[in-house]
């Protein structure tokens, strides 16, 4: 049987640690959004030297996990003079990995975007910035969204990891109330419900405006 009295008595600890992994998810998804859409629009464009330390930057990225990412943060850095907070540290790695899927995501949705409406919009006296935002842009948005979308929840779930930079994430809490009392069930299942009732409304969330888009004749 559950311990329903151990469960009441430790739930807001899980609430504040859900309120420090909605932030981080936030400010790194934030971060995230930006770095891969620089990354995106440099490839896009093959935008000579920096096309290359953006293509090194995705393959970094995107084949080191985020563990020897924080820790090289947390435990590497200082050793050069370089400190960096738990709380920033967290980010950087998040917004780090985030970036690089995001990149993928941009790319795909502006590949997307046919030669001949490019194509159209020079011959009508287009600039490349017109092109890019009344083009390119609105198309290659729509199209990106679900993986957009799919990326949120890829880095709210990788939160999961900043515990071992001490912060009291929804795991570090988890595993604090399981070394000290022994309450796996009760300790595991709060951890669960936790994360549904981030990870369902923005799944939903996002389901309903790639529906928006479709019909819109995206």
């Amino acid at each position: 049987m559950l311990n329903i009295a151990f469960m009441t008595e430790y739930a807001p600890l899980y609430g504040k640690a859900l309120w420090l992994v909605l932030k981080l998810c936030f400010w790194s998804s934030l971060a995230s959004l930006a770095i891969g859409f620089f990354c995106a629009l440099v490839r896009y464009f093959k935008l000579a030297a920096l096309t290359k330390i953006c293509d090194a930057y995705i393959e970094l990225s995107r084949n080191t996990p985020l563990v020897i990412q924080l820790f090289f943060l947390y435990f590497a850095l200082p050793r050069i003079g370089i400190k960096i907070d738990s709380w920033s540290c967290a980010v950087i790695g998040l917004s780090f990995l985030g970036g690089s899927y995001m990149a993928e995501a941009f790319r795909g949705g502006l590949e997307a975007v046919g030669r001949g409406q490019i194509e159209a919009g020079l011959s009508i006296g287009l600039s490349r910035p017109q092109l890019i935002q009344y083009v390119i842009l609105p198309q290659a948005l729509a199209v990106s969204v679900p993986a957009l979308g799919a990326n949120v929840i890829f880095l709210l779930k990788e939160t999961s990891v900043v515990s071992i930079v001490a912060l009291a994430d929804l795991m570090y809490v988890a595993k604090d109330l399981i070394g000290m009392y022994y309450k796996t069930n009760e300790s595991l299942l709060m951890l669960v419900v936790s994360y549904l009732i981030v990870l369902l409304p923005i799944s939903i969330l996002m389901r309903i405006v790639e529906k928006k888009l479709r019909k819109g004749g995206f």
